[in-house]
């Protein structure tokens, strides 16, 4: 099977994540041409991409549920890295919206000429017939600030005053931990490889330590749930399973440091996270999908976690 185009490395070894191509905002007055409403919007996501899980987490948190209509690619990625519908994969559902075979064709509703990998999480717009925005923390803010009138369980995932400190702790987790691990695991290069594992484990003691006397990230005393908790949280699910392994990520397991696994359950223990997991669909897609690490798509039995 061979590589996918998008991990195909630079000439230095490391890996670089290609850019986001839909950027359109949806607003609750609808100044941006994508009024907020109920049955508008539809998000097609994987449960193993830890970018798609977050909007699923602020979907779930919000009490989205019932504004915001959801399908679930195949977790198996087709060899040049596009996504599948397979409603006969546990776990998966077809295409509701268009009844299309693969989130290509999803792509090609909003661009007839798309030239790239259409990528997860996907936002959208059924009534324009257009995808708004396929950015992960710009779906994340989205859900968050467009939808106060008509979510079931509004809250701030962005507090008011607190606006700065979010986006400065979601900047610094991500080269390092978001990223990192992926930089990591597709690096080219001994050298490209030991500056992402530098990089992810300098940052993963500092949160650690950050995390000792405080329940979340960002906040007064001990912090308040932000969008910075659920950025970090799905990196760090798939850490000890995953990364650890997969990517070469081993100096240290997440369940070996106690402040972020404690924050790991934390966040597993919100309402309704726990059903935005599927392991098998984390770990399957992982150690399947990547045959340039795993050739024999074997995925291992462990390790044993209780979130």
């Amino acid at each position: 099977m061979a590589q996918a185009a998008w991990l195909q490395g630079s000439r230095d070894g490391r890996f670089r994540r290609k850019a986001s191509e839909f950027r359109s905002w949806i607003t609750t007055d609808g100044s941006s041409g994508f009024p907020a409403a109920a049955g508008r919007y539809h998000l097609y996501v994987q449960y193993a991409c830890p970018w798609a899980h977050r909007t699923l987490i602020a979907r779930t948190l919000l009490g989205l549920e019932d504004v915001i209509t959801v399908d679930v690619v195949d977790w198996h990625m087709q060899p040049d890295g596009s996504w599948a519908f397979d409603p006969e994969e546990p776990g998966c559902t077809a295409d509701s919206v268009h009844g299309h075979a693969s989130l290509q064709d999803v792509y090609r509703e909003a661009d007839p000429e798309f030239p790239g990998i259409g990528t997860v999480p996907v936002l959208f717009d059924k009534q324009g017939g257009t995808i708004v925005n396929n950015e992960s923390r710009e779906i994340l803010r989205m859900l968050d600030s467009a939808f106060d009138g008509i979510a079931k369980r509004p809250r701030r995932l962005l507090p008011e005053g607190l606006e700065d400190d979010v986006d400065k702790m979601i900047d610094a987790n991500y080269e390092p931990v978001n990223n990192g691990v992926y930089k990591a695991g597709f690096a080219r290069t001994q050298a490209a490889y030991d500056e992402a594992v530098a990089a992810l484990f300098g940052r993963l003691d500092e949160l650690d330590a950050h995390l000792r006397d405080r329940d979340w990230l960002v906040g007064p005393g001990r912090g308040v749930l932000t969008e910075a908790d659920v950025c970090l949280f799905t990196t760090l699910l798939r850490f000890d399973p995953v990364y650890h392994t997969h990517f070469k990520c081993n100096r240290t397991m997440i369940h070996e440091m106690p402040a972020l696994w404690a924050f790991v359950r934390r966040m597993a223990g919100l309402p309704g996270v726990a059903e935005t997991i599927d392991m098998r669909h984390i770990k399957g897609h992982y150690y399947w999908s990547h045959t340039g690490l795993n050739p024999n798509q074997i995925v291992p039995v462990g390790p044993r976690l209780d979130l």
